[in-house]
């Protein structure tokens, strides 16, 4: 097959349908960048999850004087010396726990004031209306229930409080925008699909009397269709190749730069430009395939002389 002929067809299509060939390349861009976002996406709740899950701790709220009055779960008084050295101790027993840490009434006040030191409430409060409490570092977050199930309900303890509630919350929040944006990505690729194949159809329809005459001269199927299949491959792979400058301008302007968040919001820990780097090599590869494949089945039809 002569090279020349084949680069000289694709030429000829991408000027003949400037218009659609824009649009495929708009779309396959678009598309191709929601793709790798909503890969990134996934990345940075996983590492989210990863850096924050092992953070996390398990709190046991002991039982105040105010409790006993007003919580049914302290009905039975304040909590106990004897009550806490047994939850201690019950606590050194249990093999997921890491690391235990007591806070006191006065350590809780002192570090309430130091967070909420502007609310009108902090004058109010005393450090006997706050709750004794045990931290509780383990070694793996996902067997809080261990924790909750062995001292939910005793005698001198208000409450079990897991963090990872908390961000798990946020995580969901996170991944239902994850999901919203594959799914924006699903419509606009089959959008890009459409645009390819009706490409692909008014270039085959407009140079059918040349497909006709090398059909008839011989020219093998494949001979005539790789023009067709290389025309919207050369369009996918420049909409590729938008989807990633796309994607690195963001990292960049997003993260490092510009908005700056990796500096502003050093409680996060942002994916690294590795993640970034090893997407970009499947978002050309299926720039590059997609509208191949859907010129070869839609020229099946369409090149029959």
């Amino acid at each position: 097959m002569r090279a020349s002929f084949v680069l000289s067809e694709i030429g000829v299509g991408l000027r003949r349908n400037l218009t659609m060939t824009f649009a495929v390349v708009v779309s396959v861009a678009l598309s191709l960048a929601l793709f790798g976002g909503s890969l990134l996406m996934s990345d940075q709740v996983n590492t989210m999850k990863g850096y924050w899950y092992d953070k996390v701790n398990v709190s046991i709220f002991l039982c105040n004087k105010s409790d006993a009055e007003s919580d049914p779960n302290c009905a039975k008084g304040a909590v106990t010396e004897d009550q806490k050295k047994q939850i201690q101790a019950d606590l050194g027993k249990i093999s997921v726990v890491e690391k235990v840490t007591y806070e006191s009434q006065d350590e809780a006040y002192k570090h309430y004031k130091q967070q909420f030191g502007d609310s009108p409430l902090a004058d109010s409060l005393t450090p006997d209306q706050m709750q004794e409490s045990y931290r509780i570092k383990l070694k793996d977050p996902q067997k809080y229930q261990v924790v909750a199930t062995a001292f939910d309900g005793r005698d001198g303890v208000q409450s079990v409080q897991d963090q990872k509630g908390i961000l798990d919350n946020l995580f969901g929040l996170l991944n239902g925008m994850n999901w919203a944006a594959r799914m924006v990505m699903a419509l606009m690729l089959v959008v890009a699909l459409m645009l390819i194949v009706n490409t692909v159809r008014v270039s085959a329809f407009s140079r059918r009397r040349e497909t006709g005459i090398m059909r008839l001269v011989g020219a093998s199927g494949f001979y005539i269709q790789a023009p067709f299949i290389a025309e919207a491959a050369v369009a996918g792979l420049i909409g590729g190749t938008v989807a990633c400058g796309f994607l690195v301008i963001a990292r960049y302007f997003i993260i490092d730069h510009g908005l700056a968040l990796s500096q502003k919001l050093n409680l996060i820990n942002f994916i690294g430009w590795d993640a970034v780097l090893t997407k970009l090599p499947l978002i050309l590869a299926t720039s590059l395939l997609m509208p191949a494949l859907a010129a070869f089945f839609a020229l099946r039809k369409y090149l029959k002389v």
